[in-house]
């Protein structure tokens, strides 16, 4: 999804999305606010904004104190949600299947930063473990990421 889609999502939902200057967050989310920080580039402003929708819909509370462990786990409930939004293990597919050869390839396939993909990854590595099975497909997020069409 590219920053202007997110930016409809958002605004279906009733929120309101504002690039500010912010400091030590590239987004925060309060009530039906976002603020976005607004010297990024598109696809990291995407990429953040994912992320706020996702707080927005699995989110409950202030959960900025990540010492306390159901504030954590909502956050990666949170982050798992946008990853799914921008990525999703579809997504990967559409990227080999598009022949993309490399991670710099897949995140701009999929209008990610690298960065961000490779979370997504460690993501997936931690909920799915090994591999991944989905349609005619085997995903492998050990030792790399990794596609396999099953014929």
């Amino acid at each position: 999804m590219t920053y202007d889609d997110l930016l409809a999502v958002a605004n279906e939902k009733g929120l309101k999305v504002k690039e500010k200057s912010l400091s030590g967050n590239d987004g925060r989310i309060m009530g039906n606010r976002i603020a976005i920080r607004k010297d990024m580039t598109t696809t990291e402003k995407a990429c953040v904004l994912a992320e706020e929708l996702g707080h927005h819909e699995t989110t409950v509370g202030n959960i900025i104190d990540m010492s306390v462990s159901w504030n954590r786990k909502q956050e990666r409930q949170a982050r798992l949600n946008g990853y799914q939004r921008m990525i999703g293990l579809m997504g990967i597919v559409k990227a080999y299947e598009a022949g993309c050869q490399n991670q710099y390839e897949i995140a701009e396939f999929l209008n990610v930063t690298e960065e961000y993909l490779l979370e997504c990854i460690e993501c997936y590595r931690d909920k799915y473990g090994t591999m991944k099975s989905i349609d005619n497909y085997t995903i492998y997020f050990i030792p790399n990421l990794a596609v396999m069409k099953i014929v």
